[in-house]
């Protein structure tokens, strides 16, 4: 079987240093915002090129407390997309904004800017591109419309660690950017985990005092926050894995290479890489119209597959009673055309001709 994720080889490439790290936090006792979250805050900022960064409980949160803390709430509208893992859109309706959704473009799979000022509305407070699969969303454009409009920008960097724009790594680009690091991500955790970076000090300050019960100072509490700490087992971990994510990026890279090269006129669409953009390659979407019997036929052959997004939010159930009534005919067309291939940084030349000799095979 060829696994969809390398959690297992990534483990033990850095197995010692990772049980080394997380010694240090046990013997040192001390588990919540303590040296190790410090320490990756700094590390992961100077990573990323911002000068504040934020540790929380996931990419979830990220989103969520990125918005509440530039005031977005009840009454505002924010842009952004369909395509997307729900938590893009889950972060907007907590904060009793309302989610308006702007079509994608067909080879980035990000926001289409030429499709996003028509949306505009004198409610219209922000706009959160997703830097999808790895693959930067077209942000000068964007931010252009946003400084016309004045409109913040929030970016879901959350599948996109080390991917960069015009030689500028996503996340920093923004008012803020938001990051996962759920354990299958470029930079994973050991459990679920997130941050927010910004280059904003009123929006940094914030953001540490919304992730701790809103509080300013102990037992002083200046806004309305939740619990949500990325904790120091999980920032010790990440500071083991951020001196990682520069290589194991470059091999997913070459991993994606490889892939293009082999599927080189199969009759399938393969990933483009813009530019304007260095893709990471968190995922390698391929487009198919014959895409669940592609699937049915790897599965065969042992070799684990899966769809990301099968269906956008804008159809998904819990969304239904918001009346969302908006047609997104490029979204709605590659939901039922994509398929996302094993991609991790510890998959061998036999795996990646297997594969792609499965891929071959099926679509002839």
């Amino acid at each position: 079987m060829i696994e969809f994720a390398g959690l297992k080889q990534e483990y033990n490439e850095i197995s010692r240093q990772i049980k080394k790290a997380i010694d240090r936090v046990l013997s040192r006792a001390w588990y919540i915002l303590g040296e190790e979250l410090a320490g990756f805050e700094e590390e992961f900022c100077s990573y990323i090129g911002t000068r504040y960064g934020a540790g929380v409980n996931s990419g979830s949160d990220a989103l969520l407390l990125a918005l509440k803390a530039l005031g977005i709430g009840k009454g505002d509208e924010v842009l952004t997309v369909s395509h997307t893992f729900i938590s893009t859109v889950d972060g907007i309706v907590r904060n009793n904004a309302e989610p308006v959704f702007v079509d994608i473009d067909a080879e980035t799979f990000c926001i289409d800017p030429s499709k996003i000022e028509e949306k505009i509305t004198k409610r219209t407070k922000a706009i959160v591109p997703v830097h999808l699969y790895g693959h930067p969303a077209d942000m000068a454009p964007i931010l252009e419309i946003a400084k016309r409009h004045g409109l913040f920008v929030v970016e879901d960097a959350c599948q996109a660690h080390g991917a960069e724009y015009r030689g500028q790594k996503v996340g920093g680009i923004g008012d803020a950017g938001c990051f996962s690091f759920y354990p299958a991500k470029n930079l994973g955790a050991y459990g679920d985990g997130g941050l927010v970076v910004t280059n904003n000090d009123e929006i940094a300050e914030k953001l540490k005092m919304l992730r701790n019960y809103g509080q300013q100072r102990k037992h002083d509490h200046v806004l309305v926050g939740i619990n949500s700490r990325l904790d120091e087992i999980q920032a010790a971990v990440l500071r083991v894995k951020l001196k990682y994510v520069d290589r194991w990026n470059e091999k997913r890279r070459e991993i994606a290479r490889q892939y293009t090269e082999h599927l080189s006129g199969a009759g399938i669409v393969t990933p483009v890489e813009k530019e304007y953009a260095r893709h990471v390659y968190h995922q390698y979407v391929i487009k198919s119209k014959e895409r669940d019997t592609l699937q049915q036929h790897l599965s065969q052959s042992r070799i684990q597959t899966q769809v990301h997004y099968p269906t956008g939010v804008h159809k998904q159930i819990a969304y239904r009673d918001l009346g969302f009534n908006v047609r997104l005919p490029v979204t709605e067309r590659i939901c039922g055309e994509i398929l996302s291939l094993p991609i991790h940084p510890w998959l061998s030349e036999a795996d990646i001709l297997t594969i792609t000799d499965a891929v071959v095979s099926s679509v002839r």
